[in-house]
């Protein structure tokens, strides 16, 4: 693909990401932790893990079902490191190393067969709580799987739009005349293609 038929993919990208900031500046204030800077950041995260995952709505589910597994191990982590404080310095390293055994044991039950996404989502969930003034369990949950949601459906509308622009330039390969010379191939190395 030739450099002024490629270019606009990063523009299809670029607007993308243009909308889901502008999306999470509308949505930061009706989001239920008060007087924050907006949480675009966690959506940008989920996007990613959406190509990581396969570029497929399968594995978008797959990322949603972990991400969600990821907030009950850290909430998990956070209350039997409290249980066990009596452990002192070692009280969270013991609670992280009893919780990380069922985690890992997941990637064999469909649809937890993503472990990344579950120590993304735990991590977003662990940053949520430590960083946000205000957070609680509930707030950092909603908040997370909202913008968990977002990301998912912008990794799918890139794919799908991107399948198409390629698509249209097969087909407009495949319309051109013939002019004896050789076509060069429209379409990259992407998984929609």
């Amino acid at each position: 693909m030739n450099w002024s038929k490629f270019i606009v993919i990063p523009i299809i990208v670029a607007a993308l990401a243009f909308t889901i900031q502008a999306l999470d500046q509308v949505m930061a204030g009706m989001m239920p932790v008060a007087d924050n800077a907006g949480f675009g950041w966690i959506a940008f995260i989920s996007w990613a893990m959406y190509f990581m995952a396969g570029c497929t709505v399968e594995g978008g589910k797959k990322v949603f079902c972990n991400y969600a597994a990821g907030i009950v191990a850290s909430v998990a982590i956070m209350l039997l490191g409290g249980v066990l404080n009596w452990l002192g310095f070692f009280a969270f390293p013991v609670a992280v190393f009893v919780v990380v055994i069922p985690c890992i044991c997941l990637e064999r039950i469909p649809p937890f067969d993503f472990v990344p996404a579950l120590f993304v989502g735990a991590g977003i969930f662990f940053g949520f709580m430590s960083y946000v003034p205000g957070a609680t369990f509930a707030t950092a949950t909603l908040t997370e799987l909202v913008y968990c949601v977002i990301g998912l459906v912008y990794g799918w509308m890139t794919v799908t739009l991107r399948g198409k622009y390629e698509a249209s330039l097969k087909d407009l390969k495949k319309d051109a005349p013939k002019t004896g010379a050789p076509q060069k191939d429209a379409s990259v190395e992407h998984p929609s293609t």
